[in-house]
């Protein structure tokens, strides 16, 4: 083989031996991010389930304010009602008096 086959060869592994620690290197701080994101990312959901979770109770108050405003109604309603009776009843007891 010529010499200048042997030269490329040569100056290809040096190349290579003198870039491979770089490669590792920026190859292990990658895995090392992504390590890192992936633990962040867990954090996070279980946060937001824990949120999730907090906050279903939400749902039900205001299910309960609706009830109470219904109930609020019909108690209008109902005092009316007994105002109308205690009138009339009133006014019928004197009649007998």
């Amino acid at each position: 083989m010529p010499e200048i086959v042997y030269n490329l060869w040569i100056l290809t592994l040096v190349v290579a031996v003198v870039l491979l620690p770089f490669i590792v290197r920026l190859l292990h701080k990658t895995f090392r991010s992504a390590q890192s994101i992936e633990r962040y990312l867990r954090e996070m959901k279980e946060a937001g389930l824990g949120i999730a979770a907090n906050t279903d109770h939400i749902t039900a108050l205001n299910s309960t304010i609706s009830v109470a405003t219904d109930i609020l109604d019909t108690a209008g309603k109902i005092n009316g009602n007994a105002e109308t009776l205690k009138v009339t009843m009133a006014g019928r007891a004197a009649k007998f008096n």
